[in-house]
């Protein structure tokens, strides 16, 4: 028997596993049974909460929701700070945590009235615009065209430690995000897939909605809303701080300067914060869970 929370910003939701020493078998197939929202208990990734080393609290490893590994997620390190408080990790409530895509740095705020954490801010590293970093094939990450059914789409890519695709629409609300949703995810020109944001401007910020990689449509995606504000801010539709409202609710995306020079002109320092719920804690019998779901999307 294993116990797990189950945790979420904004709609973004996550299995947190505690393993300091790394010694449970999380396979693909295993954590898409996990991630099944019919025949599981239910997420869009798995977070597994290593030991920290070096100057580190903890450590994240991620998997989405069919199994495949992933580098980060803005939405998963709020949840993990989460219970890495309730474990007591961490001090005067920050705490550092390496990811896949580097080390991330973390400010918790918790209710007066119980002590409870209710929202988390992250540093998110840069938003890059740099092709090899995002990764992305093309000579420049800017102005990149796909058509599908006869509807062009025109957008920046990004990389926070993941790529995206960020494309401004007149209504993200009308876009068939199911159907074109899979083809944009797998163009070619990503290599290792990329997330999708379907944006326009407000007056506040952004409103958007989400295809994730691996996952699909989501609530929210906290590295989607700020590769989304740095595609906007450099473009000069948005300003340095703002709401990036998601189906989920809303996120506060701050950008800031990468430096001088070249640095400035092609990344920015961005940080990440919004609210986090627990939602339950739950014990599973992995071994009878792991052949109930199919592997999905034929990942090995």
């Amino acid at each position: 028997m294993v116990t797990f929370a189950k945790g979420h910003g904004t709609g973004n939701d996550f299995v947190i596993l505690p393993d300091p020493d790394g010694t449970l078998p999380l396979t693909p197939r295993l954590v898409a049974a996990l991630c099944d929202r019919r025949r599981g208990v239910g997420a869009d990734g798995l977070i597994r909460l290593l030991a920290g080393s070096d100057g580190a609290d903890c450590e994240m490893e991620l998997t989405n929701a069919d199994g495949g590994m992933a580098e980060i997620s803005g939405n998963g390190l709020r949840c993990l700070a989460h219970v890495a408080a309730n474990l007591g990790l961490g001090a005067d409530d920050r705490l550092v945590v390496d990811t896949a895509a580097g080390r991330r740095e973390m400010t918790i705020r918790r209710r007066s009235e119980d002590g409870e954490v209710d929202y988390a801010e992250a540093d998110m590293g840069l938003v890059m615009f740099t092709p090899e970093m995002i990764p992305v094939l093309a000579e420049s990450p800017f102005d990149l065209e796909a058509t599908i059914d006869g509807v062009c789409y025109r957008g920046d890519a990004a990389g926070v430690g993941n790529p995206h695709f960020v494309v401004f629409v007149d209504d993200p609300d009308s876009v068939p995000l199911d159907r074109h949703g899979p083809v944009l995810e797998h163009d070619a020109r990503f290599p290792n897939r990329t997330n999708v944001e379907m944006a326009v401007p407000t007056a506040s910020g952004l409103r958007m909605r989400i295809w994730e990689r691996g996952v699909g449509e989501t609530a929210s995606c906290g590295s989607g809303a700020c590769a989304a504000a740095g595609v906007a801010h450099r473009r000069g539709l948005a300003p340095a701080r703002m709401t990036v409202t998601v189906p989920g609710g809303e996120l506060v995306v701050d950008l800031q300067p990468n430096g001088a020079g070249p640095a400035a002109a092609t990344s920015m320092a961005v940080r990440l914060g919004g609210p986090v719920a627990h939602v339950f804690d739950v014990d599973i019998e992995l071994e009878r869970l792991a052949d109930t779901v199919p592997l999905a999307g034929g990942v090995l």
